[in-house]
């Protein structure tokens, strides 16, 4: 199995949408295809994402914007896989921050921290225990460390249900060095420090 990960580029918007397009998440019902537009360093506001074609051209200009960050991963030239990580400080205006991620502490914005945030994984299914959303983190933290953050966060739900649970297990977050840093009620804020 040749897996290559690539940092996500305005050159591959096209292969972006339609892994999107052609991956079934969230329970296999189309209209929920999200294109993780939710997750990006745009400010929400006056953006409608009320269907699946919207929120695909909201996709298409994020992506040739540097709004959507992240890693797909290619199995012989074919996108299995997808990671979208950001810059922390960049996304708190975005709409998914706002509606969940008020137990996340904001101290680490000051202008000394930088901290490259780990929002969601989406594998295609017959990819999925190949260790692809492994190989995607390994390549966040790497380039995270490489462009001088400090830390790497990831959100995962306390219970894990890989059907529908987009944030990835704490298992591979533990496995890769990350800590509990803070938690809520259903989720966990884990750390991994890169200095």
């Amino acid at each position: 199995m040749n897996i290559v990960i690539c940092k996500l580029t305005p050159d591959l918007a096209n292969d972006y949408v339609s892994f999107f397009d052609e991956t079934p998440h969230d329970n296999n019902i189309d209209e929920h295809k999200c294109y993780c537009v939710c997750w990006c360093n745009d400010d929400c506001q006056g953006k409608d994402f009320s269907s699946r074609e919207k929120r695909r051209d909201i996709a298409l200009s994020y992506v040739k914007g540097g709004n959507i960050q992240g890693y797909l991963a290619y199995c012989d030239g074919k996108v299995v896989g997808w990671c979208n990580a950001n810059t922390k400080s960049d996304c708190f205006k975005c709409v998914s921050w706002r509606r969940q991620m008020g137990f996340v502490p904001m101290e680490e914005s000051l202008p000394d921290t930088k901290v490259k945030s780990v929002f969601c994984f989406v594998i295609s299914p017959e990819m999925k225990r190949k260790g692809i959303a492994t190989r995607l983190l390994e390549r966040v933290c790497y380039d995270a460390s490489q462009d001088g953050f400090d830390y790497v966060e990831a959100y995962p739900s306390k219970e894990f249900t890989s059907d529908v649970d987009f944030t990835g297990p704490i298992n591979m977050y533990k496995k890769a060095g990350f800590v509990v840093f803070h938690q809520s009620e259903q989720q966990f804020l884990m750390r991994k420090q890169l200095k």
